[in-house]
């Protein structure tokens, strides 16, 4: 069956929730500067899961200091403008505005806490990301909760912990064991996170290797950026 998202499932946006503004707690309205830019209605909530997202960018080749981010806005806004051309909207992330995209996606039922401190869900375990969220003035069906409890609460085995080199996730996560063990030269988790790799959940839709190394290329340069300015 067509859904109203069928042409963003089709670029690999394959995650989406739409909220009233009113409905949402008022701490998230604050983080969404709500009352102070437009009256409007909606919020739209969109994200990807498993590798979908990563075939289309790669066949669009997109370029850019953040192709990810470009390729994502690119598409949801002319999904915007075919499918709600009237209607006005306000992309609030990506942008310089800080927003809780974790809470969204708790709302919406996608995020559940992990120990290696990526959100996970029971269905595509932690291989999804939040890609945009979009206050709009429309009449979009608001999402249902999407239901289910943690996978974490329920694994005995706990591959995460005992896998992650750096021991940071014996106890609460250890920031500091994991971005000093990252940093080393050696570092097995330079581009990428054994902890992550070796959780079960969600195995059908891991990203591919050249994807994770991607990701985490890009995450290990802000963090080798931030030691050098701090030194």
């Amino acid at each position: 069956m067509t859904t109203p998202f069928a042409d963003l499932d089709a670029h690999g946006l394959n995650l989406q929730a739409v909220f009233d503004v009113q409905d949402l707690p008022a701490d998230v309205r604050a983080t969404l500067s709500v009352d102070s830019i437009a009256p409007f209605r909606q919020l739209l909530l969109v994200g990807n899961y498993g590798g979908a997202l990563w075939q289309q960018l790669k066949s669009a080749e997109m370029a850019g200091e953040d192709p990810i981010d470009t390729f994502s806005r690119k598409h949801i806004t002319a999904w915007l403008r075919r499918h709600m051309p009237k209607a006005r909207f306000h992309v609030v992330y990506p942008g310089p505005q800080f927003i809780g995209l974790q809470q969204l996606g708790t709302l919406a039922g996608w995020h559940h806490p992990s120990p290696f401190m990526v959100g996970i869900n029971a269905q595509w375990g932690s291989w999804f990301a939040y890609r945009a969220a979009v206050l709009l003035d429309a009449d979009l069906p608001c999402t249902p909760l999407l239901t289910g409890h943690s996978p974490c609460e329920s694994c005995v085995a706990r591959p995460c912990v005992s896998s992650c080199p750096a021991g940071a996730l014996s106890g609460s996560f250890n920031l500091s064991a994991c971005l000093g063990y990252r940093q080393q030269p050696q570092s097995a988790c330079r581009d990428r996170c054994l902890a992550r790799n070796n959780c079960p959940v969600g195995e059908g839709d891991r990203y591919t290797d050249a994807q994770i190394a991607y990701h985490y290329g890009h995450s290990m340069a802000v963090i080798e950026r931030l030691a050098k300015s701090a030194a």
